[in-house]
């Protein structure tokens, strides 16, 4: 049984370390490189529309897993499944379910392999201790999500296993394409922000996304990587190392933990979080 995520825990330290954000374009792309995926952002997401409010929905419950408690993880994963599962439609003639259980692991495994990759680029990898725990504790929250016991291997080896020939079948689709184009298109969630530096942002979350996929999948989607790309990118994760490793591990989690701790409070106030922030929040039955 996994040890409860308390202060200190393997995915206390990781999850919400603040470094993860650097990989947040990559799990998007690993995401719908899985044609289920794919095709029910294609059909029930508003992302290329309304990028931001989707991004703040996602991160509310996302921290809510791991910082929210036991009580409010479970009434975040039961709002989920009951979203996702009006999330159908056909695809290459084919019904899908935004439940279909493949598919389901496999978002799940691509946010349980982010921290590890994020300390694997601009941290210290994980020892084998802190992964066997970091993993156990992230498969009994899927398990929470409702994610089957089949389909989330035993230990961190197996999961390994498993994500590397899950890439190995992926390649283009329509929905990458159609993700790809909105980071580099995306308009400024603030005017005020000068359109010379929101260029430069997406010029970078671009080459995030390069630098951090799987060097398979980057090359089955077309997707151009030099060595000259490489050293810079060696560079600045050096940078972020050093930076990093000045700050301790409870200050970089701490944004996502008063995130998660808010949203649970939101989660029993959602109109409060209408009223504030607009839309519905991570309390609600509508978005995610």
């Amino acid at each position: 049984m996994a040890p409860p995520i308390v202060r200190g825990t393997a995915a206390w330290r990781y999850y919400g370390d603040v470094r993860d954000a650097f990989l947040a374009g990559q799990v998007l792309v690993l995401q719908v490189a899985h044609p289920v995926v794919a095709a029910g952002v294609r059909d029930h997401s508003d992302y290329t529309s309304d990028p931001w409010t989707r991004l703040l929905r996602t991160v509310a419950s996302l921290s809510i897993y791991v910082y929210g408690g036991t009580a409010g993880a479970q009434v975040e994963a039961a709002r989920l499944r009951s979203l996702h599962r009006s999330f159908t439609g056909v695809a290459e003639g084919r019904r899908y379910s935004a439940l279909d259980p493949a598919a389901y692991a496999w978002v799940h495994a691509t946010l349980v392999k982010a921290p590890v990759d994020a300390q694997r680029f601009f941290g210290v990898p994980l020892s084998d201790v802190d992964l066997e725990e970091y993993y156990a504790q992230m498969r009994g929250i899927g398990r929470l999500l409702g994610v089957r016991e089949r389909d989330l291997p035993p230990d961190w080896a197996g999961f390994e296993r498993y994500y590397d020939a899950m890439v190995s079948g992926f390649g283009p689709n329509p929905t990458i394409e159609t993700l790809l184009e909105t980071f580099r298109t995306v308009a400024k969630p603030v005017e005020w922000v000068p359109d010379s530096w929101w260029r430069a942002v997406q010029r970078g979350q671009m080459f995030l996304i390069r630098a951090t996929l799987p060097p398979a999948l980057r090359a089955a989607l077309g997707l151009q990587w030099t060595v000259s790309d490489q050293r810079r990118f060696a560079r600045f994760a050096a940078c972020v190392r050093v930076v990093g490793a000045l700050i301790p591990a409870w200050v970089r989690t701490a944004p996502m933990r008063w995130v998660g701790k808010l949203n649970v409070w939101f989660r029993a106030h959602p109109k409060v979080y209408e009223r504030l922030i607009g839309g519905t929040g991570p309390g609600s039955t509508q978005g995610s």
